[in-house]
């Protein structure tokens, strides 16, 4: 079916009062974003809808891009008629044929902006009503949770008709609940923590530490393109890769073998502090699970912690991995996820490492690295780029080996 527009309704940004019109204006600026490839749509964001002209587009891959948009409550999907009621029995009956099946009950909800309109909301609901029941054997009106509700709104601009609601992600719009940097690797964990960060508003900044040659460039696209699929829930996100090489060896050649990740989990968590405070980010969120990893007991996390004094937000801590993988199968983040590409986390993971390091010895063996040179190094070496929904980077790295052969 060819739909007109796709109306959106909000979800608990409804009760934000007083600043209800500043979520509205965010979530209509991440509609843009996210939908940036459709170039012929319009989208209006207004006190009481949003709405996405389609103006000859395919609503399908619209549909599917506005289910990860945080804010929205539902939405449906919709035809604009000129004032002719028989041309709005006629559109009727065609999108109530299309959903129903034998047993299926309906009911007619309509609204009446234009009072000028030849019906009153009564007579349009009677008359829709009766034209379905006369030309759909077996079908019946139920008032009360039907199967069908097909809802008319007459406006001043036309007549609108819609007959299914698709559930939203809810939350709140990205960038109404402050900004952040989210600390991402290429695993299960950080994406998920990204996503449920986003659902509470919070715009997030994607950092990255890689450490060619020990990891690839293929392992570099794979993090960026988990970024593009969480960038759905947000219209964009800026990705700041780190270069991480020297840290890591420097760390690998003068710290003990089993304090290595912790010392290298501090830098992370500095160098990301470092960046966060220069981008008027005001917390640092991370994918870790309480007791997942020997660098994620409490002991580990307080010693890692000790770097900052910046929020340090755990999305994923009482979660299981059962949990967090169900969490990446709905974003559709997991299959990306398990790709065999090592990142910069677990090349340097010794045999052995501290599952309860103590905080002093902690201290005094990061003091055998020059900490203030290397953070400046890495900081200095930064690449920002932005990413957006539906970008595929590995495809990229596969074109330019292609042309190397």
């Amino acid at each position: 079916m060819q739909y007109s527009e796709i109306m959106v309704r909000y979800g608990e940004l409804s009760t934000k009062g007083k600043n209800r019109k500043d979520f509205i204006r965010v979530l209509g600026r991440n509609v843009r974003r996210s939908l940036h490839e459709f170039e012929d749509l319009e989208i209006h964001a207004q006190h009481d809808r949003l709405h996405v002209e389609l103006n000859g587009t395919d609503s399908t891959p619209v549909i599917e891009r506005l289910k990860g948009v945080f804010g929205i409550e539902n939405f449906s999907p919709v035809v604009k008629l000129e004032k002719d009621f028989d041309a709005v029995k006629d559109m009727a009956l065609k999108m109530i044929r299309a959903q129903f099946e034998p047993g299926m009950t309906f009911k007619i909800n309509t609204k009446r902006q234009d009072h000028r309109f030849e019906f009153d909301t009564n007579e349009i609901n009677d008359k829709l009503g009766g034209h379905i029941l006369t030309n759909i054997p077996g079908i019946q009106v139920k008032m009360k949770h039907p199967d069908i509700t097909l809802r008319v709104e007459v406006r001043l601009n036309g007549i609108f008709l819609s007959s299914e609601t698709i559930p939203g992600a809810g939350g709140l719009p990205v960038g109404t609940g402050g900004k952040a940097a989210m600390m991402i690797s290429g695993g299960i964990d950080s994406p998920v923590a990204a996503y449920l960060g986003m659902k509470r508003g919070v715009k997030l900044d994607m950092v990255h530490f890689f450490s060619p040659p020990y990891t690839s460039e293929q392992a570099l696209a794979k993090t960026k393109d988990l970024t593009s699929k969480v960038a759905g829930f947000a219209g964009s996100i800026q990705f700041i890769q780190v270069p991480f090489t020297k840290v890591q060896e420097e760390i690998k050649e003068k710290v003990p073998e089993g304090y290595l990740m912790t010392i290298q989990r501090r830098m992370m968590l500095r160098i990301t502090a470092a960046i966060a405070a220069s981008r008027g980010d005001k917390g640092v969120f991370t994918g870790e699970s309480l007791g997942q990893v020997a660098s994620q007991t409490l002991e580990s996390m307080m010693a890692i912690n000790d770097v900052t004094t910046m929020p340090v937000l755990r999305p994923l801590v009482s979660m299981d991995k059962t949990e967090i993988i169900k969490i990446a199968e709905q974003i559709d983040t997991y299959e990306l996820s398990i790709l065999p590409f090592e990142d910069c986390c677990t090349i340097f993971t010794p045999p052995a490492p501290k599952t309860r390091p103590d905080l002093e010895k902690t201290r005094n063996f990061e003091k055998l690295i020059d900490v203030d040179t290397l953070m400046a190094e890495a900081i200095n070496g930064i690449t920002v780029t932005e990413i957006k929904p539906g970008e595929n980077y590995m495809n990229q790295q596969e074109d330019v080996f292609a042309e190397l052969l």
